[in-house]
């Protein structure tokens, strides 16, 4: 069964500020990845990667889009076997806004310390709890 990686974030802005955090290419090469050459929130959008020599590169595609609201993309590495999906949603939280990441699939990974649920657990608490809100006070304040 399934167990699917689930956080909540909570940003002192606003959604839009946030979304455009989310889906704005230069601001998702700053906070999410730097290999990102090209993105649009688009469903159906191949997200492109530069090749940073590593051996797990990233084959993404947008899954589903709801302006303001929801950013999904699958989560696939070049080669290997196992296919996950990130979906972003967003609320109200008043003045601020809410994240909540869901990040399924994981166990469809191959059993190696690089595909540790462990190792997504805390890549998203860097991510999301210091990279994206690092982002959001440099550029927004």
């Amino acid at each position: 069964m399934e167990t699917p990686l689930v956080s909540e974030y909570v940003y002192d802005y606003p959604i839009a500020q946030v979304w455009e955090a989310l889906t704005g290419e230069e601001a998702m090469r700053d906070w999410y990845f730097p290999q990102l050459l090209s993105f649009k929130p688009e469903t159906g959008y191949d997200f492109v990667f530069s090749n940073d020599g590593l051996p797990y590169q990233k084959e993404w595609r947008v899954t589903r889009v709801e302006e303001d609201r929801l950013l999904a993309h699958s989560w696939i590495y070049k080669g290997f076997p196992g296919r996950s999906e990130v979906t972003f949603e967003l609320f109200y939280e008043g003045e601020k806004t809410k994240l909540v990441l869901t990040h399924t699939g994981l166990e469809s990974f191959p059993s190696d310390p690089h595909f540790a649920r462990s190792r997504f657990e805390n890549g998203w608490a860097q991510i999301l709890g210091k990279n994206l809100k690092s982002f959001l006070i440099r550029k927004i304040q």
